[in-house]
């Protein structure tokens, strides 16, 4: 997909304008999506959009310590008070009008100093700096999301009352929601997401989609507008949607995120001589990001409810280790075994969930993967069976281990990578540090049932 070159897409802020005014749009939400994934929403007529472009909407730079529960995590020396203020300028070329809302437009941000510089904490300019270095290396990445949800409505006291009680996957699930599951596919069609399926999921009033993979930046604005489709049309049934990592004691949302690596036409994942038919460089690059998780989990499961689901034996990649079509692994291979399927060869990066800000998850999972194809890395031997029940000799040999069981130690680890210090640069990398300690420190002394209560609805 190319939509700078389609004709039938003009990118230019005026031509958009003028597109979005010929489809009825009268109002554009400015997306900004803060460290742990709350969406901060400006909105502007239509009118202004072309200016917006140019010189942005202001903001405090405080919401790029924003926590989860409206806090700010205040770092000296970077951001540590009420003073300062940045510009959010619309990507014209990826503002869409929002088919689940009539009259509304969607708009990603990047954010500008009050000087036109680029602003440093910017997470979308990261991830696009990280696709930008791949194709210096000749390369290119293709990415996606697939997304978990709870679908229902709030009982007493903020309880969630699942839209239905399974069983997983199962059609009795779809028929009690069928309105809703039509409106949906209909709706993701009409906004064009390349949606590939929808079914029920395994837990009560769960459901998972998925759509077809973008260029990595361009994946993770489809994920904001995903979010805002199933949201909006739930809205129409009188349902309420959640993405929160746990609902409830027995429901997990995850956000796992799908990767090849390419190099022009040719997969780099399938048809090579290494392990399950990848060449070198994909080898290198799936290893890169194998070895970089204990880090890059504080980015892809970035709050303490997250790490209710992160456990073994939930499907959520709690291990460290890879095998084909393990999902249990935390790297779920999924190998192109023919030549009809080679091109579908990905890697299935599984410990990410809702609550991740796709921005900096997308970013740092590709510099953890450049990483590793600039020191050449090796995978250790696959893992084909449940890997917490692997003798402790042989999860030696492959270096299979539990990931971090909390946010505190998923933090501890990112502390000490300078890998995603690197690649993220130090302004980014400290406030968003600050934020994960900051929510560690939030929701110190709450039990599981309680982290639920506060969260379950703030994503």
């Amino acid at each position: 997909m190319n939509r700078t070159t389609d004709p039938r897409h003009p990118t230019d802020a005026a031509s958009v304008q003028a597109r979005l005014e010929e489809a009825g749009v009268a109002a554009v939400v400015l997306g900004f999506v803060d460290p742990s994934m709350i969406v901060r929403a400006k909105t502007v007529p239509i009118a202004r959009f072309v200016d917006v472009a140019t010189s942005g909407a202001g903001l405090s730079t405080l919401f790029n310590v924003a926590m989860s529960n409206d806090q700010f995590a205040l770092l000296s020396g970077y951001i540590d008070g009420p003073s300062g203020d940045l510009r959010l300028r619309p990507d014209p070329a990826a503002t869409v009008p929002l088919a689940a809302l009539p009259g509304w437009a969607w708009a990603p941000v990047d954010q500008y100093t009050q000087e036109g510089e680029p602003y440093p904490g910017c997470p979308r300019a990261f991830a696009r700096r990280m696709a930008d270095a791949l194709t210096q290396r000749g390369l290119s990445v293709d990415a996606v999301f697939e997304f978990e949800f709870s679908v229902g409505t709030r009982g007493d006291g903020g309880d969630f009352v699942p839209a239905h009680d399974g069983p997983g996957y199962s059609d009795i699930a779809l028929i009690r929601n069928h309105d809703f599951a039509l409106d949906l596919v209909t709706t993701m069609e009409a906004q064009r997401l390349g949606l590939q399926q929808l079914h029920p999921e395994y837990a009560d009033g769960q459901f998972e989609l998925s759509i077809a993979p973008r260029d990595p930046v361009a994946a993770a604005d489809a994920a904001m507008v995903v979010r805002q489709t199933v949201r909006a049309v739930a809205r129409r049934h009188g349902l309420e949607t959640s993405f929160a990592p746990q609902v409830g004691p027995d429901t997990g949302n995850g956000a796992h995120v799908h990767l090849s690596l390419w190099k022009g036409d040719r997969n780099l994942l399938s048809g090579g001589e290494g392990p399950a038919g990848m060449h070198g460089r994909g080898e290198a690059f799936v290893a890169g990001i194998l070895h970089a998780l204990p880090a890059l989990v504080a980015v892809t499961v970035p709050t303490c409810l997250g790490y209710q689901r992160l456990q073994p034996h939930h499907w959520s990649g709690a291990m460290q280790c890879w095998g084909t079509e393990n999902r249990e692994a935390a790297l779920r291979f999924i190998a192109g075994t023919t030549e009809a399927t080679a091109g579908a060869a990905n890697v299935e990066v599984k410990p990410v969930d809702g609550t991740a800000n796709p921005y900096l998850a997308v970013g740092a999972l590709l510099a953890a993967a450049m990483h590793g194809l600039d020191e050449g890395d090796r995978l250790p031997p696959s893992t084909e069976e449940d890997p917490d029940g692997l003798p402790d000799q042989v999860k030696a040999e492959r270096g299979v281990r539990q990931l971090p069981a909390s946010l505190s130690e998923a933090a501890a680890e990112l502390a000490g990578s300078s890998v995603l210090r690197e690649a993220m640069g130090d302004f980014l990398f400290e406030t968003f540090l600050a934020t994960r300690r900051g929510e560690v420190e939030q929701y110190a002394g709450f039990d599981d049932d309680e982290l639920i209560r506060r969260l379950r609805w703030r994503f």
